[in-house]
């Protein structure tokens, strides 16, 4: 564990793996690009997956899995996919002592062997809709790689449907994008923005690339996930075709979208502090640790059993710890769970028996509260939400704080160096002037709103006409 953790103002870069490494969430793998999620990091993974997989379960999708390896002639039939994915591609060339007879791809994205399969499965209307999610690894050779945000392999979760008409694959677009929405706010406590991305920005292969933007606490928006419209176009390339209502074929509609092990370090970004690590409530692997404190080895067995029958029956209701070590001191555990992230920590000492009381510490804000020891667990849940609710009310009010509306390309530029931010202006819709932001401040139009009223405007870049703003920034 790190003895000391690099302060934002110091070195914002430096301080996100040092949150990392304090926090025992994962470490640099032999392989180049990779990383070993460790059972901290990777049970916040579980906290993630299992909310998400129950909002995708509740509007109809059900899990399957598909291969990891993809035969090279498939990732080529659609021909915008291939050639977007093309440089990320990992290829298995040899496979039992000999070469193989086609090179087969290391799966960076599913759309490919899925509709190999779905072409199979589909010939009728009555087959429709298919609605297939899948919890699984992909690789994309990255070249710069950072723990979380950018490995060569990551987790994630991809879905993948199927559907008669382009209105009800348009539904389930949008339908995806608001799960995604619900579940950044409501569970990761991160307010964002969210819309459609321009043609320079969509998923390769797709009609529409709808996604959600948060801002991180170095003001940098970071793509927290995607939603797609995939039109006919996989369908077309694997010539899947259903018998519509009145007996013509027709091509299928698709989506995909898909979130991963990215959104550990948007929590990161979003919460953490100096301290190291804090997690919303909701997706704590363990929401509360009581920490029992005595000064004599006579008094060690009478606290633990204090502390065992202050929480019994607590497993039903929430996740807790009783830190019973004999090795470490009060001070050291303490400061372990705070760079853990820990959300409650809960102090007990003899003079606390006595007085019949315990000290509650707040990880979002450090308070100390000394309550009784009656209805202590309805205490700490109601505690728990008011920390999530703060969390969230903390970062949207930072993001609000730090987003701006600018109509002059040098304002623009001046801002987007420092302080940076969020920036809300007018563009015309020109490949050419959305390039500028790139080209020249290493900044990308986030997205188009989808649901904000139409502004009337000039655009930033050449002054021509634009009907409303499009939200720009640098990014992860």
């Amino acid at each position: 564990m790190a003895k000391e953790i690099t302060t934002r103002a110091a070195d914002y870069s430096q301080w996100y793996l040092d949150v990392v490494a304090a926090a025992d969430l994962a470490e640099h793998a032999a392989v180049k690009g990779c990383m070993v999620i460790k059972p901290t990091g990777y049970a916040i993974w579980e906290m993630i997956q299992g909310h998400l997989d129950k909002m995708f379960k509740a509007t109809g999708h059900v899990n399957a899995y598909f291969p990891l390896f993809i035969p090279e002639s498939f990732m080529k039939k659609e021909a915008e996919h291939v050639e977007g994915f093309a440089p990320e591609c990992a290829v298995v060339t040899h496979g039992g002592g000999k070469k193989l007879d086609e090179p087969l791809v290391v799966r960076p994205t599913s759309e490919t062997i899925i509709w190999s399969a779905y072409k199979n499965w589909i010939q009728s209307y009555r087959d429709l809709p298919i609605l297939i999610n899948q919890w699984a690894n992909v690789v994309r050779w990255e070249m710069r790689t950072r723990l979380f945000l950018r490995t060569t392999e990551f987790l994630w979760q991809e879905g993948h449907t199927a559907h008669a008409t382009a209105e009800e694959a348009e539904e389930e677009t949008l339908k995806i994008l608001d799960v995604y929405r619900r579940f950044a706010e409501e569970y990761m406590a991160a307010p964002v923005f969210y819309g459609v991305k321009t043609e320079s920005q969509r998923f390769a292969g797709a009609l529409r690339t709808y996604c959600i933007e948060a801002m991180m606490q170095d003001r940098k928006a970071l793509q927290a996930g995607t939603s797609h419209n995939l039109g006919q176009n996989f369908a077309r390339a694997f010539d899947v075709t259903f018998q519509n209502e009145q007996g013509k074929l027709e091509l299928v509609y698709a989506t995909s979208w898909g979130v991963s092990t990215r959104l550990i370090g948007a929590l990161i970004m979003t919460h953490s502090d100096d301290k190291g690590l804090v997690l919303p409530p909701r997706l704590a692997p363990i929401k509360a640790v009581l920490v029992p404190i005595w000064k004599e080895d006579s008094e060690r067995e009478m606290m633990l059993a204090k502390a065992r029958a202050l929480t019994s029956g607590w497993e039903e209701s929430i996740s807790f710890k009783i830190d019973d070590r004999d090795q470490y001191r009060p001070g050291y555990k303490f400061n372990e769970w705070e760079k853990k992230g820990v959300p409650l920590r809960i102090e007990m000492g003899p003079k606390d028996v006595e007085a019949n009381q315990v000290v509650l510490v707040r990880r979002d804000t450090g308070e100390k509260i000394a309550v009784p020891q009656e209805n202590l667990l309805a205490r700490i849940e109601a505690l728990l939400e008011e920390m999530q609710h703060n969390l969230f009310v903390r970062a949207r009010a930072f993001r609000d704080a730090n987003t701006f509306h600018v109509d002059r390309y040098a304002e623009l530029a001046e801002q987007i160096e420092k302080p940076g931010g969020f920036f809300w202006v007018h563009w015309c819709g020109s490949p050419d002037c959305e390039a500028r932001f790139q080209e020249e401040h290493k900044a990308t139009i986030r997205l188009v709103p989808i649901d904000e009223e139409k502004e009337e405007g000039a655009c930033i870049v050449c002054g021509g006409r634009s009907g409303q703003r499009v939200l720009v920034a640098k990014s992860y």
